[in-house]
């Protein structure tokens, strides 16, 4: 199996069997974002307590490349500290424009493919600008 079927695989799979699709009973921070593009939406949820992103939650209707991709960047950032979790999604939006991550992103590393298409890589990042969005308005207690 080459580079190019195991990230296919790895796409299909998040897509199929979506991780963390489900919203959260109380959460902390709820954000939803639309692609007027091309109409895929989310809307993600985050319980942050001390600094850190304890759970993590996303509902929507999208192509198979955004709803892939919140299931990978959902399950990359449970656990991590708000600073760990922006720098995330920043490096993986840097990623997709051919600037080498210094941080891991584990299974977003699939979506590498996209950047050579443009309109794709909005799809991509719907749920990483939606996490920037909730943890930038994050408060100082969340911090």
């Amino acid at each position: 199996m080459n580079l190019d079927e195991l990230y296919r695989e790895t796409i299909l799979d998040h897509n199929q069997t979506p991780r963390n699709r489900r919203e959260l009973e109380n959460p902390t921070k709820t954000v939803g974002l639309l692609n007027p593009t091309c109409g895929d939406q989310i809307k993600l949820d985050l319980q942050l307590d001390h600094g850190k992103v304890t759970d993590v939650g996303f509902t929507g209707d999208g192509c198979s490349i955004s709803m892939a991709s919140a299931s990978m960047m959902t399950e990359a950032i449970k656990g991590k500290s708000i600073e760990e979790a922006l720098d995330l999604a920043r490096h993986f939006k840097a990623f997709l424009t051919g600037t080498p991550s210094p941080v891991e992103l584990g299974d977003l590393e699939a979506l590498q493919g996209v950047s050579q298409f443009p309109s794709r890589v909005k799809c991509a990042t719907l749920a990483h600008n939606a996490l920037e969005k909730a943890l930038m308005e994050s408060e100082p207690t969340d911090r």
